[in-house]
């Protein structure tokens, strides 16, 4: 399966902040230690792509292992391809196909683990297949390392679902959305939060993350986990199950209602797929350090946003209002989650540096940009899937808040 949702972007509007000096010096201290392929699970997906195209602009021979599940998968490493040539490889496989997945991870000089059964509701429909794709995927990645002289680091990324609903959180619904009661968490969750898996995708991804946790204790491999919150950029394609942000605006590109579970002021921490890409560079380099530990990673409260709020800043970009369907809430969504993002910027110095507000202007004018090309290449499956339910067509309107 591959990571992420698929993207098909011919050209990019980057961000003043795309491929810095310090960034891509990272990538070639790396590359100077390490002169094998980089592979990366499920990399023709959105965040694999992102993370692809930075480490072969800083000189990175990249190996994508993905077996194209996803309509659009193609476009994104046609796009690749074209831009970086031969310094890319593609090897076409499932990562349930232990024989094949360990043939290509064994001379990498890296593995991110991005592959993935990415939707909720899909698990509930179909949990053996989200089972034996996360869970079971992941454990050949990690027997596939193991079994290596010189064992590669590996990144995996897990999901603020392995928390749960956060139970026992009390919350109180404010003009800022859904908030905790609690001061203790101003600064967000924290790893000390227990795990609570309340859905098959938790559980399939919680069950992954807790075994290369365990492999990094009891196998000494080189591995950390980044349980992640919402992450959005250009080659995103939303779905109303994954992707959120990019799912409206592309609905509002098209002129379409949002369709919106719960009552819309339910509360995410975003980041921008930059930021998660430097993070990603940061922490392969602090490997030694960051080994056997799980990081929450997220734009944390600085960059929370309510769906309201995000449906505001549509409207303003855009000119006029969105409409809007409401529906009921949908099992496993939580009304309120905000990554504390401490523990890894403490071990690596890291934090965001594009606000949520940027991030989405700089999504919104990718999408115009591209506009055309996605129109023509967007898949009839997901065509279909954007047109609104019959339900009445609310026009939105935003209280104002304190």
């Amino acid at each position: 399966m591959t990571g992420g949702v698929e993207g098909v972007p011919p050209t990019q509007k980057s961000s003043p902040r795309s491929s810095t000096p310090s960034d891509l010096s990272a990538v070639a201290r790396f590359h100077r230690r390490n002169k094998n392929p980089v592979v990366i699970t499920g990399g023709a997906g959105f965040i694999g792509t992102n993370l692809a195209d930075h480490l072969l602009l800083g000189g990175v021979p990249v190996l994508i292992y993905d077996n194209l599940s996803r309509k659009g998968s193609e476009l994104n490493l046609e796009w690749l391809a074209r831009k970086h040539g031969a310094m890319l490889r593609i090897e076409s496989g499932d990562v349930r196909d232990a024989r094949r997945l360990a043939s290509s991870i064994r001379e990498s000089s890296a593995v991110f683990h991005f592959a993935a059964q990415v939707a909720v509701t899909d698990s509930i429909s179909d949990p053996r297949s989200d089972f034996e794709v996360n869970a079971g995927g992941t454990l050949n990645v990690l027997e596939s390392i193991r079994a290596l002289r010189t064992r590669p680091p590996l990144l995996f990324t897990s999901t603020n679902k392995v928390y749960g609903g956060l139970r026992g959180l009390k919350l109180l619904r404010t003009n800022d959305g859904y908030q905790p009661a609690s001061s203790s968490y101003h600064d967000g969750v924290d790893e000390t939060m227990p795990l609570d898996f309340s859905s098959p995708y938790g559980c399939s991804k919680g069950s992954a993350d807790q075994y290369v946790l365990d492999y990094a204790r009891t196998f000494t491999l080189p591995a950390a986990v980044f349980r992640m919150s919402c992450i959005y950029g250009p080659h995103q394609h939303g779905t109303e199950d994954q992707g959120w942000i990019a799912h409206f605006l592309l609905r509002a590109q098209a002129g379409d209602p949002i369709s919106i579970y719960g009552d819309g002021w339910q509360v995410r921490d975003v980041l921008y797929v930059e930021d998660l890409v430097n993070a990603f560079v940061r922490a392969l380099n602090a490997i030694p350090y960051i080994a056997g530990e799980a990081f929450n990673i997220g734009g944390g409260p600085a960059n929370a946003m309510h769906l309201m709020g995000l449906l505001d800043q549509i409207h303003k970009l855009r000119g006029h209002a969105c409409g809007v369907t409401f529906g009921e809430w949908r099992r496993g969504d939580q009304r309120f989650y905000v990554s504390n993002t401490e523990k890894f910027s403490k071990a690596t110095g890291w934090s965001p540096r594009v606000s949520a507000r940027e991030g989405v202007e700089l999504l919104h004018d990718w999408f115009e940009q591209n506009r055309e090309a996605l129109g023509a290449k967007l898949p009839i499956r997901l065509r279909l899937e954007f047109q609104p339910p019959p339900p009445k067509f609310i026009p939105h309107h935003i209280p104002k808040t304190n």
